[in-house]
């Protein structure tokens, strides 16, 4: 999930794949995101769903994820072919979005325990099962691609580390089946939101970096 985003300072590129820029010419890796986009838009709709009904906060924020993870993979394909510079600026938009992700997670935490009202674990532990499904078939079509610039290992690095999420959510379904409470699955919750906002700053830093990085190249080659 797009909570646990993690970006690399990488620039040499994957198997078979000298340099990010060369991948992002990859038609095959052009339709693996475009896949990843559609599974991550249905998959949010589905969450949203699912959460709303059930009550529960881990399961809504991991749908909230899926729907920011649509968005990253629609914003990675609009600026694959382009410069790293404008791949780094795509990554600022990600890691603004994952903070403000975390955010409202926080709010909705402490809603949820304000109302204490356990959510329904059958819900979420199926609607879990079936995210890190989703997930973890994205990741192994993004798997040839994870050493790219920090564009392209972020994608792979919040795809791999959704399935990480997806699993907390069916702890925190076991959670709120043994205890009968909703402490579970707020827990799950105040983590995910915890990562998403550490994720967003380091996404942030990284991408200032290769920014700075190619900023400094400029002004060489100028001189």
């Amino acid at each position: 999930m797009s909570a646990h985003c993690n970006h690399d300072h990488h620039d040499h590129g994957a198997p078979g794949h000298s340099h990010g820029a060369l991948a992002g010419a990859d038609p095959r890796y052009r339709r693996i995101l475009w896949i990843a986009l559609l599974v991550n838009a249905a998959m949010f709709v589905l969450e949203l769903g699912a959460g709303v009904r059930s009550g529960s906060a881990s399961l809504l924020a991991d749908a909230i994820d899926f729907l920011g993870d649509a968005a990253n993979y629609g914003l990675s394909l609009w600026v694959l072919a382009m410069a790293l510079t404008w791949r780094a600026r795509a990554a600022l938009v990600k890691g603004a979005s994952m903070l403000a992700f975390g955010v409202f997670v926080i709010g909705r935490v402490a809603w949820g325990a304000w109302q204490g009202i356990p959510p329904e674990p059958f819900t979420m532990g199926s609607v879990g099962l079936l995210a890190l499904a989703a997930n973890l078939g994205v990741a192994a079509l993004l798997y040839a691609y994870r050493e790219g610039d920090a564009n392209m290992r972020g994608v792979w690095l919040c795809t791999r580390n959704d399935a990480l999420g997806n699993l907390a959510v069916m702890g925190a379904a076991l959670g709120v089946l043994g205890t009968g409470t909703m402490w579970p699955d707020l827990v799950v919750a105040a983590i995910m939101a915890g990562l998403a906002i550490s994720g967003g700053w380091s996404v942030i830093r990284h991408a200032r970096q290769e920014l700075a990085s190619t900023a400094a190249g400029t002004q060489l080659q100028g001189q």
